[in-house]
C-alpha cells in the first residue's frame, strides 16, 4: 500500500530565507538545508496511507487563524544523547505560533493522529549533523544575535516529504490560508484531492 510521509509547516518569505542562508556555513560536516527545505514544523505527522492524508488535509481546511507577524532571533542546537544534531535559527514570538501549533494539533486528533507530546520550540532548521560535524560553539557563538525585520507568515502549508538521493524533497500539498482580517476564513484552503497526492511507493523516514 503507498504511504505519504506529511508534516504541517510555515514557509518564511525568500528575504527571509536569504538571510538565513547567508549564516549557513561554517560548521565541518555539516549537512545544509537548502532553499526549498526552510521551513518552520508546526507538526510532523509521519507517514500516513492514502485515505488517512486525504482525511489530515480536509481536516486542516477548518483552521481559522490569525496571520502571524514573526521574526528570527538567535540560533540554538538539539542534541541526541550529548552529541549535537542540528543547529537551528530561532522564530519569534512564541505564544502566538504555539496557539497555532496547538489549533493544528487539535484538528489533526480529530482524524485519529496522536497528540504531540515533545515541547513546541519554533524553529527553521539550518544544518543537520553527524558524528563527524563540528565544531559546533564556533557558529553559535558568531550568530547568537541573528535577526531579521519582522515578516508575515500568513499561510499554513501541508507538505509530503520524499527521501531522495540528495535528501528529502518538500513537496506542497494544500496550502490553508491564515486571517488577514476578520473576514477571512479558511473557506479558501486548497483542499486535497485525490489528483494531488498520488499514489507511489512507499519510501524509508
Amino acid at each position: 500500500m503507498s504511504s505519504h510521509r506529511l508534516f504541517v509547516a510555515l514557509r518564511p518569505p525568500r528575504p527571509i530565507r536569504d538571510l538565513l542562508r547567508a549564516a549557513m556555513h561554517g560548521i565541518s560536516a555539516a549537512r545544509w538545508q537548502d532553499d526549498e527545505q526552510l521551513h518552520l514544523t508546526l507538526r510532523f505527522v509521519g507517514a500516513v496511507d492514502h485515505h488517512r492524508a486525504e482525511d489530515i488535509a480536509a481536516a486542516l481546511g477548518a483552521l481559522h487563524a490569525p496571520a502571524i507577524t514573526a521574526r528570527i532571533a538567535g540560533v540554538g542546537m538539539f542534541d541526541r544523547r550529548g552529541t549535537p544534531h542540528m543547529v537551528w535559527a530561532g522564530v519569534e514570538p512564541l505564544a502566538p505560533l504555539a496557539a497555532l501549533q496547538r489549533k493544528v494539533d487539535q484538528l489533526l486528533a480529530r482524524v485519529g493522529v496522536d497528540a504531540e507530546t515533545r515541547a513546541f520550540t519554533p524553529h527553521v532548521t539550518l544544518a543537520r549533523l553527524n558524528r563527524s560535524a563540528g565544531p559546533v560553539a564556533p557558529f553559535l557563538t558568531l550568530h547568537s544575535d541573528l535577526a531579521s525585520a519582522p515578516f508575515l507568515f500568513d499561510h499554513v502549508t501541508l507538505y509530503e516529504s520524499e527521501m531522495g538521493h540528495g535528501g528529502s524533497r518538500y513537496h506542497p500539498v494544500a496550502r490553508y490560508p491564515l486571517a488577514l482580517a476578520a473576514s477571512a476564513t479558511s473557506a479558501a484552503a486548497t483542499a486535497l484531492t485525490s489528483a494531488q497526492v498520488s499514489a507511489k511507493p512507499s519510501s524509508a523516514p
